[in-house]
């Protein structure tokens, strides 16, 4: 059950309130990745789990979510206040300052409503918790950008304690999953399909007028890596080029594809 102090995880303290600003912050407490809709998604895979100590984890994350929901709401509403009495401010955001109040409601900066699209919820605990990781980064990002566009020093230190529990949830999800033992890409109970899963498909070729080029790396060379070139393909002819070495030597290999060619008709 949920029982409410009324304390906020972190004071809040607010010198100069500026609405524009506190309009970017509804983007934490109503948007794709704000605290709703991590403390949502937590909580929600959380009830669906079936391991009690990594539930206890979704759980208390999920929980401290909607405290940061709390911290977010306060923030933006002290921002918000001034369109709440004043025709210039209340100008910035119409919706805000009439249908709102000059208050916060689940919205985002772009007064899109909140919805449950933002939830990601698979059932499988590892992939549950990848997407955690994942959230945690955008949030982290969000709040970075949120205090660079940032001139008071009590708003900047409230974000700045909000984007350090981004990277203190990122740390805790990855030992979790971690701790399953599982091999990296051993997802779900299906294996994929050898041979093919280590088929790199090069669909976009050729250089670009920026500087674009056909780029080689970790993601397609190396180890058991072998690069089709999809553009390349002829009618009953794949073209398939050799793992890379380290030396760097490529040779084309020509092999031929399972389905015969068709038989031209006079």
């Amino acid at each position: 059950m949920y029982h409410h102090f009324k304390k906020l995880m972190y004071t809040v303290n607010v010198g100069t309130p500026d609405p524009r600003f506190g309009n970017m912050l509804l983007e934490q407490f109503g948007g794709a990745n704000g605290e709703l809709a991590a403390a949502m998604q937590y909580s929600i895979q959380g009830l669906n789990c079936d391991d009690p100590e990594r539930k206890d984890l979704l759980m208390d994350i999920g929980t401290e979510e909607l405290s940061h929901l709390e911290v977010v709401g306060t923030l933006a509403r002290m921002h918000l206040k001034p369109t709440k009495t004043k025709r210039e401010e209340g100008e910035v955001d119409p919706m805000i300052a009439i249908a709102g109040g000059g208050g916060v409601n689940l919205y985002n900066s772009m007064a899109d409503p909140w919805t449950a699209d933002y939830l990601k919820i698979s059932g499988e605990l590892d992939v549950d918790l990848r997407s955690n990781i994942a959230a945690e980064a955008r949030a982290k990002i969000v709040y970075e950008r949120l205090i660079n566009f940032c001139d008071d020093p009590g708003s900047i230190d409230a974000l700045q304690f909000l984007m350090t529990r981004e990277i203190t949830h990122m740390k805790a999800f990855t030992a979790a999953l971690e701790s399953l033992g599982k091999d990296r890409f051993s997802i779900g109970q299906i294996a994929p399909t050898p041979g093919l899963v280590d088929e790199y498909f090069k669909d976009s070729t050729g250089e670009g007028d920026y500087g674009e080029t056909e780029a080689r790396g970790p993601w397609n060379e190396g180890n058991s890596w072998k690069v089709r070139r999809i553009s390349e393909l002829k009618e009953g002819v794949e073209n398939i080029e050799e793992p890379v070495g380290s030396a760097g030597s490529r040779k084309p290999k020509v092999r031929e594809s399972a389905t015969p060619p068709k038989r031209k008709t006079a």
